[in-house]
């Protein structure tokens, strides 16, 4: 048996349903703490996915997906419940519900996952939906309070989506105080606080752990990684871009590797590493994870 993961993430896989037509659609396995997951993998990192879901078809692909990514197949949990459902109707602007009472993704076990699995990693993921659904969020917000006693470290990407209301603020505040890393966006703080004053947003959101590094993503003008009272700044890379699905689970799955890799570096050089691979995701149609030597790629153009 192969030796347990360094990095692993907790949360949902699901399937996103893409309409193509009137009356078509494309079927993808998607979930962000999933994407992050495989970033990480691509990446080089002994990387495993923590979660559960259905045993159909949709479970099946879900599985065969987590396997062709190198993610460890002991942390996937396969039951026989509903799958979970992303159904993405509009694509400009994008416009989604998602289908999943009492799906599989619900049923997660942290009990099973591989014995002795935390003491072997060095840093656990958490966010997405699957912290706004009970009673999976309540499973995984203990889970993280658990492994923050044992050292482990905690980065947090709260991803917002609709359902994602007055009822998520609690867990917005917990995850938020447990984490060494959080990663947000503009339209995350729009969402989570409730107000179209960013400055705002971010302030209430770095008093709730004035400790923490924050990945602030800004799309095209790229990003800030924030650090105590110093603030760093990468611009975007220039790239012909495809698509920007996948390229905030890339720039925090980059950021956590860099992290995890070279700890000797500053944080001009681990949010430089983020944002190329940010960019690097864009540069192919879907949440496909940038490898690393195409990020490596980016940054030397960029140098």
């Amino acid at each position: 048996m192969s030796e347990l993961p360094c990095f692993v993430a907790a949360g949902e896989a699901l399937t996103d349903l893409l309409r193509t037509g009137q009356s078509s659609w494309d079927s993808q396995p998607g979930g962000s703490t999933w994407n992050v997951a495989r970033v990480m993998a691509r990446l080089g990192m002994p990387s495993a996915f923590a979660g559960a879901v259905s045993s159909d078809v949709f479970g099946r692909a879900l599985a065969a997906a987590n396997a062709d990514a190198g993610l460890d197949p002991r942390f996937l949990q396969q039951v026989g419940r509903s799958p979970l459902l992303a159904v993405v109707h509009e694509r400009n602007p994008p416009s989604y519900f998602f289908i999943g009472d009492d799906s599989a993704d619900l049923h997660f076990d942290a009990a099973r996952l591989p014995e002795g699995w935390q003491a072997r990693a060095r840093w656990v993921h958490f966010g997405g939906i699957s912290l706004a659904r009970e009673p999976l969020a309540g499973k995984l917000v203990a889970l993280a309070e658990d492994l923050r006693q044992r050292g482990v470290r905690i980065s947090y990407d709260p991803n917002f989506r609709v359902l994602m209301d007055e009822r998520y603020d609690a867990t917005l505040r917990r995850m938020t105080a447990l984490a060494d890393v959080i990663k947000v966006s503009d339209e995350d703080l729009r969402g989570l606080f409730r107000t179209h004053d960013l400055d705002a947003a971010l302030t209430a959101l770095r008093a709730l752990n004035p400790a923490a590094r924050v990945l602030y993503t800004q799309g095209e003008r790229g990003a800030q990684l924030l650090d105590g009272e110093r603030a760093w700044h990468a611009s975007a890379p220039r790239v012909r871009v495809a698509d920007t699905v996948g390229a905030g689970d890339a720039s925090i799955g980059a950021l956590l590797y860099s992290l995890m890799t070279w700890p000797q570096y500053d944080n001009s050089a681990h949010l430089q590493f983020a944002v190329a691979a940010g960019a690097a995701a864009c540069m192919t149609a879907g949440a496909t994870p940038p490898t690393l030597a195409s990020v490596l790629c980016l940054l030397r153009e960029a140098a």
